[in-house]
């Protein structure tokens, strides 16, 4: 069936399964948006009030529904306001594809108005990119960017549509066609990661479970590769197997049930207590879909010292990169796992546990309970209020940190936070898209009044789509982890982060057409909580918070768990 491009681009992403895609439009991509207008019946467009909030819609929602996300913008502007988002997408790993577009292909490389070579902007941060230069390539290629986006480890992929090829007539296939693609050429820069470079070496499977065998104060280090797999129940049943407990990345958090009582936390600069000093004192690391950032690892030689390493990744690139592996499985995270429990025995390690134990009473006497109303008591009073299938999102920042320490989550997917790129301004924009991936149910953003002052235009996004987003707005008057930072670091020479803002978030809420009020006090907030909360439209709750709050434990940048700050 002949087709414009347009239209092909609109039934292909159909035909892939695409119910949502966020956007803007723009002068060049009006006869996309035109195609949109007359399938409006199949296929939803979200309008954002920027194409950053609209990248980080596509983001969240990809990873609370588990499908790819998509976003549109325009040429120039449009398509260089992604790039924040795209960059998140990249560095956590979700699979995302971006439509931008373009001048027609006779005046690209002329300056012309509204041109950028987006294609070279954001190489760096895809998987791959796509500059469409035949309309008759157009449906392969979005077909081929789905495939790559979702292949091995999962991330964006860009295309760019120039506008004559959106006008250009072809013939539809309206199916997958295994020919090759004019343009498509995987970059030699970096791994994409479409598939294990190897299959499982039998051999380095049995000098896995040599090790595991033969050690005796194993521990389970657990990222987002984990939470990309479904490989939960694989995770839980290695540490029944080994007698072990599990340490998480940010990333990892949701992949493992707080309940769970091997279940330590998060790892890291602000991990918690025990799970931090109980990775340290292992004889043998398990990491797991992880990628050992700076911030999870500190100080690389004190961090490897004293253990061997087996890390699985399904990114042979990652193996080896940052902190060196004594055995690196490369595969899919599932397969893997279940190759190892298929020949692991139960390994009780009575001591080890002991040990553990003994560390969660000393993390109770070193980090306290505290009354009142504190960061801590009211994230905790959220979820009780709202429940484990809450879909939390978060700005960056100290709330996140909290957040990623305090809040008792359940079940997997259920967090939407940014990882590798600590975007300030992510959270609206990926708690708007989490929420649609859930058929709007209500859906938690924990932000704080710097965070939330970079995207805040999206909150007219969420009034629109009338969703019942509850956004809890820790408010310190401060940039709080920056100072943070500067109160420990830098002799609290406190520079330029007192925002001195007049601002009521809760005015301004209501401004946007939501609702708001604001909390001082535990009781205020759960009278708040208790109410019917509305079911059409945001809620925004303004706490405030002491100033002096600090993110505790912390590790200094560099250091190792002997400088842990715990007060």
């Amino acid at each position: 069936m002949q087709m414009n491009g347009a239209q092909i681009l609109i039934e292909t992403l159909i035909s892939e399964g695409v119910e949502t895609i966020f956007g803007y439009p723009g002068g060049s991509v009006l006869n996309i948006y035109d195609e949109l207008y007359k399938s409006s019946d199949r296929i939803q467009h979200v309008l954002s009030a920027h194409e950053q909030g609209a990248a980080h819609a596509a983001d969240g929602y990809a990873r609370a529904s588990g499908k790819t996300g998509v976003v549109f913008a325009t040429s120039g502007p449009g398509a260089t306001n992604l790039v924040t988002g795209i960059a998140n997408a990249y560095l956590d790993s979700v699979p995302v594809v971006a439509f931008t577009g373009n001048v027609p292909t006779g005046l690209l490389g002329r300056d012309s108005f509204q041109e950028v070579d987006i294609i070279g902007i954001t190489q760096p941060v895809v998987k791959h990119s796509f500059l469409v230069r035949e309309v008759e390539d157009l449906e392969p290629t979005i077909r081929e960017a789905f495939r790559i986006a979702n292949a091995g480890r999962k991330g964006p992929v860009l295309i760019d549509v120039p506008k004559n090829i959106q006008a250009a007539m072809a013939e539809y296939l309206g199916q997958q066609p295994r020919s090759a693609v004019g343009q498509i050429t995987m970059p030699s820069a970096k791994s994409v990661a479409l598939s294990p470079a190897k299959p499982l070496d039998p051999a380095e499977l049995e000098e896995a479970l040599s090790a595991i065998q033969s050690c005796e104060r194993p521990f389970i280090y657990c990222g987002g590769g984990v939470l990309a797999a479904h490989a939960e129940a694989e995770i839980l049943e290695l540490s029944h197997r080994l007698t072990a407990p599990i340490g998480l990345s940010l990333m990892g958090l949701t992949a493992v049930p707080h309940s769970y009582p091997l279940n330590l936390g998060m790892c890291g600069m602000h991990g918690r207590y025990a799970a931090t000093v109980a990775q340290s004192e292992a004889d043998l690391l398990v990491a797991v879909g992880v990628r050992f950032s700076d911030r999870a690892t500190g100080n690389i030689d004190e961090y490897r010292k004293k253990c061997k390493i087996i890390h699985i990744d399904i990114d042979l690139a990652e193996i080896g990169k940052n902190v060196a592996a004594t055995i690196g499985l490369c595969g899919g995270v599932k397969e893997v796992l279940s190759a190892l429990l298929a020949k692991l025995p139960l390994l009780p390690h009575e001591q080890w546990m002991a040990h553990i134990d003994q560390l969660k009473q000393e993390e109770m006497r070193k980090i306290p309970f505290r009354t009142g109303f504190t960061p801590q008591n009211i994230i905790r009073s959220v979820h009780a209020a709202l429940g484990d299938d809450t879909v939390v999102a978060t700005d960056v920042g100290q709330h996140q940190m909290w957040v990623a320490q305090s809040y008792p989550f359940e079940k997997p997917h259920t967090l939407l936070t940014s990882g590798g790129l600590g975007a300030m301004g992510y959270g609206l924009g990926a708690a708007i898209g989490g929420c649609m991936a859930k058929n709007c149910k209500r859906t938690v953003l924990f932000t704080s009044d710097g965070s939330f002052g970079m995207n805040l235009n999206e909150m007219a996004t969420a009034v629109s789509q009338k969703l019942p987003l509850v956004i809890v707005l820790l408010n310190n008057g401060v940039l709080g982890m920056v100072r943070q930072w500067q109160g420990r670091f830098y002799e609290r020479r406190f520079s330029q982060t007192t925002l001195d803002r007049k601002t009521d978030f809760s005015l301004l809420a209501q401004a946007f057409g939501a609702a708001g009020s604001q909390a001082a006090c535990l009781e205020e907030l759960m009278e708040i909580l208790s109410q019917k909360l509305p079911s059409d439209t945001p809620y925004l709750i303004d706490c405030k918070i002491d100033v002096n709050e600090e993110v505790l434990p912390m590790i200094p940048p560099g250091g190792a768990v002997s400088d842990i700050m715990v007060d």
